[in-house]
């Protein structure tokens, strides 16, 4: 097996090398994303009802608080790197890529920090009588 063409090495086709840890991080963030997503339904399961105080003083503990976060940053992490793999393949203008990835970047870092805000909120207010 060779190495490519020498017109394909001239031209720097072939692998960016970069490719592997991508697909790697994707990997894990769903690994993480189905345990963490197990967890809350579980603990969903467990609950006496759903009714907002309910919820709200089982969002206040921080045995949940802290899962909920951790979960939120690997579901908006793994949005990113799906998404920038598709964008990076089917955009074919430069500035439309660059614009649509600018955008992906935005809204991820956007719903985590509301989701997170959110959890946090509960956390450390408690929940309401």
């Amino acid at each position: 097996m060779g190495d490519g063409t020498n017109l394909g090495k001239v031209r720097g086709l072939g692998s960016a090398k970069h490719g592997s840890k991508h697909w790697i991080d994707q990997r894990i963030s769903a690994l993480g994303n189905l345990l963490l997503t197990a967890w809350l339904v579980a603990s969903f399961a467990w609950l006496p009802n759903y009714e907002f105080k309910t919820v709200a003083e089982w969002l206040a503990q921080p045995s949940v608080a802290v899962p909920m976060i951790l979960m939120l940053i690997s579901i908006f992490w793994h949005v990113r790197l799906g998404l920038q793999v598709f964008i990076e393949d089917y955009f074919h203008s430069e500035g439309n890529k660059l614009a649509a990835l600018m955008l992906l970047n935005f809204y991820v870092v956007g719903g985590a920090a509301f989701g997170i805000f959110t959890v946090a909120k509960h956390a450390f207010t408690g929940a309401p009588t």
